[in-house]
């Protein structure tokens, strides 16, 4: 099974955004530690999914970084992904693992340590744990969780926990105090003028 990188960076494939351009910027920066999540807009269709990963992939492979499907587990399979992440209005993470099959990376999306026990229990190999604070790049979003809410998911299970949810470079320290393995980011690399920098600051947080 691929190891897990501390830093996660889900693609930002909105409008305007080029997420192959900002992968190309922080691989080099982030190399094993990072681990892509490709992530579409839901109108974006399955051949537009499958070859944003398939470039994706192709650009991992290099460094060594995994690269994950968020959802669309049958475009993981069919661009050769690394595994999947799952969300609550996905597949349930029993089912995505047998889809997926036993050694790959499958996430599963958790903000209580009832949810991430039985997400582990089911097969998720590590949780996405958030919001953590604010964020605007996903509508509909619960409230933040704050780092008290990943300590209290990362003290029910034995997995890592990757904390989500308006992350910056400044709010790691308190999100690894918490429990959190890493962090998963969009606007932070996504959204920055010099995604390469970004993406050096916050590895410098998650290794400090």
């Amino acid at each position: 099974m691929p190891s897990l990188g501390r830093l996660h960076l889900i693609t930002d494939t909105r409008p305007g955004r080029d997420p192959l351009g900002v992968l190309r910027a922080a691989l080099p920066v982030a190399r094993a530690e990072l681990v892509v999540q490709v992530r579409v807009t839901d109108d974006a269709t399955d051949r537009e999914a499958y070859e944003l990963t398939r470039a994706a992939v192709a650009l991992c492979r290099p460094y060594g970084a995994t690269c994950l499907v968020n959802d669309r587990l049958h475009v993981a399979l069919a661009a050769g992904a690394d595994g999947g992440h799952v969300g609550a209005d996905d597949l349930p993470v029993e089912a995505a693992r047998r889809v997926l099959g036993p050694t790959a990376v499958l996430g599963a999306t958790a903000r209580t340590p009832g949810t991430a026990a039985v997400a582990v229990a089911a097969g998720a190999g590590y949780l996405g744990v958030g919001p953590c604070h604010a964020t605007d790049t996903k509508t509909g979003l619960p409230d933040p969780i704050g780092p008290a809410g990943v300590r209290a998911v990362a003290g029910a299970v034995s997995v890592p926990v990757i904390a989500i949810g308006g992350v910056t470079a400044a709010t790691v320290p308190a999100l690894r105090a918490a429990g959190a393995y890493g962090v998963a980011v969009v606007g932070a690399i996504s959204g920055a003028t010099d995604p390469a920098r970004a993406t050096a600051e916050l590895i410098a947080s998650l290794t400090c």
